[in-house]
Parts: structure tokens; C-alpha cells; sequence
């Protein structure tokens, strides 16, 4: 009896409960839909939407003056070596020649030298010339506008005159020392690898 009791009490309050109606037809559907129309909508309204305003700042070329060339010439030669040579309208004159040049005790370290010049008209009105060679000591350029050092004075020469003859007696010794006792000098080469090297070495 009492069992009969609670089960009408659970069904009383079951019908009492809002129902909620169950649909066959998956609930994501709509959202789907929904987002559909959304995607659709934005890209109307996109398409239909103003350009965007460009706000970089507008940079102005101005134009140059064309300078044409009047001269040019070049020449390559099968050994390695080469001409050049140009002018241009405005008085630019520049040449260059290089050729191949044999270094080294046996000659076979071949090294690219360089010579040329070149003259333009300064702003001032100025013309410069300038004279330049490169090869395997360095380059060096002549030039009436490139400023000169002040002269070493003869206190300051006579110090680099002493340093410069001790370094020449010093290579003289040394050369004397490894032709009279060439076993030693290869010794003291060897040590000076390994104090360049950072290792100790044995008496």
C-alpha cells in the first residue's frame, strides 16, 4: 500500500513538472545555420564597406638630372689581366688596369694588382685627382686634397731608427743561430707553437 503511495506521488509531481519536447532533428542545426548567415552577412557587409583610407605620408620623387655616358671601354685579357675606362657627361674621367702578379719564395701565389685613377669637379668647383695602386702592400692613394700628416720630428725618428735596428739585429741573430745549430732552432720553434698554444712543455 505504501508502496502504491510513493509511486502516485512520483507521477503526481512528474506531471507537474514543465515538459520539454524532444525533437529527432539534431540541435546543432540551427546554430549552424545561424553562423551561416552570419559568415554571409559579414562578407556582404565587407564587400559593400568604403576602402580604407591610406594615411602613410605621400613621398614626392623629384627627378635628377639624366647624366649620359660618354665613353666607355673595357678590354679582358686570357692571362688575367684588364683595361677599363669611363667618362661621363657631367666630367667624371676614371680608368683602371689590373694584372696577375707571381708571390711567394717560389713564385706560385698569384695576387691581382690594381692601378687607376679617376677625376671628378668638386661642389666648389674644384677639379680632384686622385691616383691609387693596389697589391700586396695594401692600398695606397695620391691625391692634393687628401691631407697630409706633419712630419715625424728627428727625436721621434732616431727612437724609430734604434727600434728598427734592433728588430734587424734580432732576425740577423736568429738567422745566424738556425744555420749554425738548426736542431735548437726547430726545438725553439716547436716551443714557441706550444706557449702560442697555451700547453706546457718538459726541460
Amino acid at each position: 500500500m505504501k508502496v502504491l503511495v510513493v509511486l502516485s506521488a512520483v507521477l503526481a509531481l512528474a506531471a507537474a513538472l514543465p515538459q520539454r519536447r524532444v525533437s529527432l532533428k539534431p540541435e546543432a542545426s540551427n546554430d549552424q545555420q545561424a553562423a551561416e548567415q552570419n559568415y554571409n552577412n559579414y562578407q556582404q557587409d565587407y564587400r559593400q564597406a568604403q576602402p580604407i583610407d591610406d594615411l602613410r605620408p605621400k613621398v614626392v620623387l623629384e627627378s635628377s638630372t639624366y647624366i649620359p655616358i660618354i665613353r666607355f671601354d673595357k678590354e679582358q685579357g686570357t692571362d688575367g689581366s684588364y683595361r677599363t675606362a669611363y667618362e661621363t657627361g657631367n666630367d667624371i674621367q676614371a680608368e683602371e688596369q689590373g694584372f696577375l702578379k707571381s708571390l711567394g719564395e717560389n713564385q706560385d701565389i698569384p695576387a691581382l694588382v690594381q692601378q687607376g685613377s679617376y677625376s671628378y669637379i668638386a661642389p666648389n668647383g674644384e677639379k680632384i685627382n686622385v691616383e691609387y695602386t693596389a697589391d700586396e702592400f695594401g692600398f695606397r692613394v695620391k691625391g692634393d686634397h687628401i691631407p697630409t700628416p706633419p712630419p715625424v720630428s728627428p727625436e721621434i725618428q732616431k727612437g724609430l731608427d734604434l727600434i728598427y735596428a734592433g728588430i734587424k739585429a734580432n732576425q740577423e741573430r736568429v738567422a745566424l743561430e738556425a744555420k749554425n745549430n738548426p736542431e735548437a732552432t726547430k726545438l725553439n720553434e716547436e716551443r714557441a707553437i706550444l706557449d702560442y698554444k697555451g700547453l706546457y712543455y718538459g726541460n
